[in-house]
């Protein structure tokens, strides 16, 4: 049963990531869920195997749907009648919804009920394709084209009554591109049904008429007169018409169920002659043929076209919505195929215009360039005839002119040689030039370096001339402090009262050198010495 695996695996992947953590589920929680599902399957202990299976603790997708495929799926019998998958899928749907219906649930401001987004849900999941993450190649994600997602859109619009904007859904579309699950919701919820006006419970039953439609197969439904096998009389019947059968209930609650007509491809539909105010057709079966009857012509041919398409559509495995994405998703492929190889047909033809335009101005340009290059060589012609001419007249001046340049030409010998002298000449006394020069150069080499010598001489004579300066001036500062002294001595050696007769102050003032005996001599420390000596005397 891989077709049952198939149609459910978008389920089982939200499943699995609302539990996952960095891509990989442990194994006792893929228990409790593979558990689940082998019990709906009427499959026990299928979920033991896990424990055997790869030897790490923790699992990928790929790794667990291998599993499940091998070890669950493929348990199933491989016939299996279309109502039976359905009530598989249903089922697995519903403990899928239970694990992630928490995260999947979340949204700031909701408007569907908890009821309505899992038939959401189912739809998205049916619709919806597992891809590679486009950020993250290792990992999986269910999306849903544009394209589907705007069947949905556009039948949950119509059944609440309001105005389908295609141009604008288009432009949504190419701005969000694929719409994950969180995308969906939020677009059907905040678009189309936030109206204040519209009521919760027309919200609901819209739900309602497209989970019907995708998820039941419902092709059509509504009232029809049938006509009773015991008794001839057309009672009323609410009738929901699937691909696989036309089952006929006492009222829309679809609660009571009164029949169920089998329906496959060698069901047949065909007007019937009406009685009264009743549009009359017959459901011919291979078992026998059924009698309806409705209100009008419209909705008898509405019938009508339903049947023939339950009855064309009824074979093969799978459900009505199914094929019928398979069959838009092939003529998607083949539309975007045509497209591409019209683009390609449309880029050669192209490509051969522009070739053939360039070799058409490529032609012109060389039957011009011909004609300029005729043009050109008449000329040419012309031009290399009145050369000739000119060129014999040449010759013959020629011969006159070799005649004049054999003379000349002696000439010019007899006066090289002459040159050729005066170049020697000129030569001996170029290099006795040079010989002198290189003389001077020398000498004056040496001039140079005896000038810098008696520079730096003349340097080192005035810096000893400052220093001898500075010491100069600094003695003769001392000799000026020196006499100053000295004559503030002879003062007080003079008005001192032991030297007031003449015999003492002379021989004391004898011991006092003068500026006259030496300049550079200071005071003598003996003679103030003896100085004070006899002053000491002359007061005991």
């Amino acid at each position: 049963m891989s077709a049952l695996l198939k149609n459910v695996t978008n389920c089982i992947w939200h499943a699995f990531d609302s539990l996952q953590n960095n891509d990989v589920v442990h194994k006792s929680k893929l228990k409790v869920l593979t558990a689940n599902i082998g019990t709906l399957l009427d499959l026990y202990g299928v979920e033991k195997g896990l424990d055997h299976f790869r030897s790490s603790q923790e699992l990928t997708f790929d790794e667990f749907r291998h599993y499940l495929q091998h070890e669950v799926f493929s348990s199933l019998p491989k016939t299996v009648t279309l109502p039976v998958v359905r009530e598989y899928e249903k089922k697995i749907s519903e403990v899928c919804w239970f694990v992630c219906r928490k995260s999947l649930l979340q949204r700031d401001k909701p408007v569907f009920g908890d009821e309505s987004v899992f038939k959401l849900f189912r739809i998205f999941c049916l619709l919806a394709d597992l891809v590679h993450d486009a950020e993250e190649t290792s990992r999986y994600v269910v999306v849903l084209q544009p394209s589907e997602a705007g069947i949905v859109a556009e039948q949950l619009v119509h059944c609440l009554g309001l105005r389908w904007d295609a141009a604008d859904w288009e432009a949504l579309g190419s701005s969000i591109g694929h719409f994950k699950w969180a995308a969906f919701l939020a677009v059907l919820e905040a678009k189309y049904c936030c109206d204040q006006q519209l009521h919760s419970e027309a919200i609901v039953e819209a739900v309602d008429e497209i989970y019907d439609v995708f998820i039941e197969d419902i092709i059509k439904k509504g009232y029809l007169y049938k006509r009773g096998y015991l008794l001839p009389t057309m009672r009323e019947y609410w009738c929901v018409l699937q691909p696989c059968a036309l089952t006929y209930y006492k009222s829309s609650s679809q609660r009571e169920q009164c029949g169920r007509i089998a329906i496959d491809e060698y069901c047949s539909v065909e007007a019937a002659a009406g009685e009264g105010k009743l549009q009359r057709f017959q459901l011919i079966t291979p078992e026998r043929t059924f009698e309806f009857g409705t209100q009008d012509h419209k909705s008898r041919l509405q019938w009508v076209s339903s049947l023939r398409q339950a009855a064309a559509v009824s074979g093969g495995a799978e459900g009505y919505q199914r094929r019928a994405r398979a069959g838009r998703r092939g003529a998607g492929a083949r539309r975007e195929r045509e497209a591409r190889e019209t683009r390609a047909r449309l880029q050669h033809e192209v490509r051969a215009r522009l070739a053939a335009e360039a070799q058409a101005q490529e032609l012109a340009e060389l039957a011009q360039q011909d004609n300029k290059k005729l043009e050109e060589l008449k000329n040419a012609q012309a031009e290399l005839e009145k050369l000739l001419q000119e060129e014999t007249q040449a010759k013959r001046d020629e011969e006159i002119v070799r005649a004049l340049q054999a003379r000349v030409l002696a000439e010019e010998w007899e006066r090289r040689e002459e040159l050729e002298r005066l170049q020697e000449e000129q030569n001996k006394l170029l290099e006795e030039e040079r010989l002198k020069r290189k003389q001077f150069e020398m000498l004056q080499a040496e001039k140079e370096a005896q000038f810098r010598e008696a520079e730096r001489r003349l340097k080192e004579l005035e810096e000893e001339k400052q220093r001898l300066d500075a010491e100069l001036k600094a003695a003769q500062e001392k000799i000026s402090k020196t006499e100053h002294n000295a004559q503030a001595l002879h003062v007080q050696l003079r008005d001192h009262p032991i030297f007031r007769n003449g015999e003492r102050a002379r021989r004391a003032i004898s011991f006092v050198p003068t500026t006259k005996s030496s300049s550079d001599t200071l005071i003598d420390v003996k003679a103030i010495r003896h100085l004070k000596v006899l002053d000491d005397e002359e007061k005991l």
